[in-house]
């Protein structure tokens, strides 16, 4: 029996493979695990459709991170932290900080784990802060550090 695998199968394929396997596998553990389908015409036809409309909501998902790019570099945005003797920075500023204020002072919801920040930020002045938004684009953030 020919089966389309709809997740990958460990010593079988990959998703979205044609494999022919044994009548009994196939009916004993492919199918009822829903790891795979029968290939027919009509579930090809499915899968078929399928693909095309999850490519169409991918294109979308990349024009909406390219948007969100643009205006994240247009945007800065302001954190204050305290400071210490001779106006250096006492403690750093967090990813969590920033995306709390992404929201207060821009509104957009961004998750903290997106900004792409290599170590807090403990110096006061202006930092370029990549933001990961698709595998694809990443868009650079002002964070202007000042002290409060």
């Amino acid at each position: 029996m020919q089966v389309v695998l709809l997740e990958d199968v460990k010593a079988l394929g990959k998703k979205g493979e044609i494999v022919k396997v044994n009548d009994g596998y196939a009916r004993n553990f492919i199918l009822p695990k829903k790891l795979g389908i029968e290939a027919n015409a009509k579930n090809l036809n499915d899968l078929k459709l399928q693909k095309a409309n999850e490519e169409k909501l991918a294109a979308e998902r990349l024009e909406q991170a390219k948007e969100l790019a643009k205006k994240l570099e247009a945007a800065s945005v302001t954190v204050s932290i305290k400071a210490g003797e001779g106006g250096r920075a006492f403690g750093s500023v967090s990813s969590k900080e920033i995306a709390k204020a992404i929201s207060d002072q821009l509104g957009l919801e961004i998750d903290k784990k997106k900004l792409a920040l290599p170590e807090p930020l403990k110096t006061f002045g202006t930092h370029a802060v990549p933001v990961k938004l698709h595998k694809d684009v990443t868009g650079k953030l002002s964070v202007k550090v000042v002290e409060g």
